[in-house]
């Protein structure tokens, strides 16, 4: 089994694929400070949770945007499983991936996994709103070519920062409050913030088609998809699994080629 692990800032999202089929998923907090040894403690119970022993795993795949717990995951898979991780990148990804990028390096590894997941899901051209720490897009053009996107803070993230800069205003839950016109303080935050990232993202996608000249498909993915993707307009379809599965047919990929450069088909 294939063991797919998307490391973000705020969660780490693990998944377990039998085939092509995800069998598992689980959800913990990214902690910049685990070690390997941390790690370790955290994926064996995950996986005996399932009746799973470290023999079920074959393979493994990753993303990461934060360096150090890349690297300590990295320690961890191979010290656990004996395996060498495949380490998503633009490069990894070879042909599933093209991109207009004149450094195609610096484009982080979950934007790729969305992007590859997304032009294989949804055909080209297709628009990716990832709802995590930074709600990114990633625009996939009509010749299937990655040709960039937006970077701005997350839902969570510009909640976190109102809360600690105005003393007076609570925590709330980030939910739907069913009405524009706040009638309390709680509602009122819920509709400025909430409503406030759907008219955002709506109006990101609005000017992304504008600049395409063209409109596609828009997916939303991430920790927040599922509550945000019904009170965005621009919205057409919802998979939580995306980065899972872009990371998947990277991995694919790589046992492709391997495979092939074995055989000598490609140099």
């Amino acid at each position: 089994m294939l063991l797919a692990i998307d490391i973000g800032n705020t969660q780490t999202v693990i998944g377990l694929y039998e085939g092509r089929e995800l069998r598992h998923m689980w959800r913990i907090a990214s902690s910049k400070t685990d070690t390997s040894d941390e790690l370790r403690l955290k994926v064996a119970p995950l996986l005996a949770s399932e009746g799973l022993g470290a023999d079920a795993v074959t393979g493994a795949v990753l993303a990461s945007v934060v360096p150090s717990l890349g690297a300590a995951w990295r320690r961890a898979l191979v010290r656990s499983f004996e395996l060498e991780p495949v380490v998503c990148s633009a490069a990894a990804a070879g042909d599933l991936f093209d991109t207009t990028y004149s450094n195609p390096s610096e484009i982080g590894a979950d934007r790729i996994a969305d992007a590859v997941a997304a032009r294989a899901l949804y055909g080209s051209p297709v628009v990716v709103v990832d709802f995590g720490t930074a709600t990114n897009l990633e625009v996939i053009d009509a010749e299937g070519r990655f040709i960039g996107g937006i970077i701005a803070p997350g839902l969570e993230t510009s909640a976190a920062a109102l809360f600690s800069h105005a003393t007076k205003l609570p925590a709330i839950d980030l939910v739907d409050p069913g009405t524009a016109i706040g009638t309390n303080t709680v509602h009122a935050m819920q509709a400025g913030i909430v409503y406030g990232e759907a008219d955002r993202v709506d109006g990101f996608v609005t000017r992304v088609f504008a600049e395409m000249g063209y409109e596609a498909p828009v997916v939303a993915t991430g920790g927040l998809a599922t509550t945000m993707a019904p009170i965005c307009r621009t919205v057409t379809d919802v998979n939580p699994e995306l980065t899972l599965e872009g990371l998947r047919l990277v991995f694919e990929e790589q046992a492709r080629t391997g495979a092939a450069a074995q055989r000598g088909d490609v140099s």
